[in-house]
C-alpha cells in the first residue's frame, strides 16, 4: 500500500466513527422528542463496520443506549477493531 491508501483508509474510518457519533446524538435527541428513530440494527451495523468508536463516545456523552444489552457489543468490537488495524499495520507496514 502506498501513504495515499494508508491515508484514505484512516480517513474513512475517522468519517464513520464521526458519523455514528451524530447518529447517536440525533437518535438521543428524537428519543426525547418521542420522534420516529434510528433502527437499533442500522446503529449496530455501523458500529460494526469500523464505527464503534464513535457510537462507544456517542453511549456515554449522550448517555444512550447504556442498559440495551446489544449495544455492550461495542467495547467488543473496539477490541477487534483495534486488532485487526494492528494486523493490518504490522503485516504490510516494514518498520
Amino acid at each position: 500500500m502506498y501513504m495515499n491508501e494508508y491515508l484514505f483508509s484512516g480517513l474513512t474510518i475517522l468519517c464513520i466513527n464521526v458519523l455514528s457519533f451524530i447518529l447517536m446524538g440525533i437518535d438521543k435527541n428524537k428519543a426525547v422528542k418521542k420522534k420516529r428513530r434510528i433502527s437499533e440494527k442500522s446503529l449496530l451495523l455501523l458500529a460494526f463496520f469500523f464505527g464503534a468508536f464513535g457510537m462507544w463516545l456517542g453511549i456515554i456523552v449522550f448517555n444512550h443506549k447504556k442498559n440495551k444489552t446489544k449495544f455492550n457489543l461495542v467495547p467488543l468490537l473496539m477490541i477487534i477493531h483495534l486488532l485487526t488495524i494492528y494486523y493490518l499495520l504490522v503485516r504490510y507496514i516494514d518498520f
